[in-house]
């Protein structure tokens, strides 16, 4: 499915960061980094549409050789990223978007607990568990 899931900050620096393959680790914390110009662009053109406000998805960020993008937010401004084999042509639309409600929902699971403070990089084994899930290959 993915080969890279992100969570970064409202202050754009990552909370957590997994991939696999872990030999390519550098590479892929440099595309999430080089994506959060595109997700700020898109925010701000939805703050321009009172239309979408209501529309956390963000879809295909950019398309590399390698892999493919996609970008949620939620609002509270937290960016989730993930990113993608591009030869996965069987991955739709659909499946993205139910693979970033997951991904919120673990993280609102994760900020439940009155033991993690807000800010701090994320160290939950259940919310690691859900992405080594989406993580997995077929």
């Amino acid at each position: 499915m993915a080969a890279c899931v992100a969570v970064i900050a409202k202050e754009n620096y990552p909370l957590f960061i997994k991939t696999i393959p872990t030999e390519n680790e550098l590479k892929f914390y440099y595309t999430v980094h080089t994506s959060l110009d595109v997700v700020e662009e898109k925010i701000s053109s939805v703050g321009k549409n009172t239309n979408d406000l209501r529309e956390l998805y963000l879809g295909l960020l950019y398309p590399t050789e390698d892999y493919k993008v996609y970008g949620y937010v939620t609002n509270t401004r937290v960016k989730f990223v993930v990113v993608v084999d591009s030869t996965n042509a069987s991955l739709r639309d659909n499946e993205i978007r139910t693979m970033f409600k997951k991904l919120h929902n673990a993280y609102v699971d994760m900020l439940c607990n009155p033991f993690y403070k807000l800010g701090d990089n994320i160290t939950s084994k259940g919310f690691e568990n859900i992405v080594k899930g989406m993580l997995q290959q077929d």
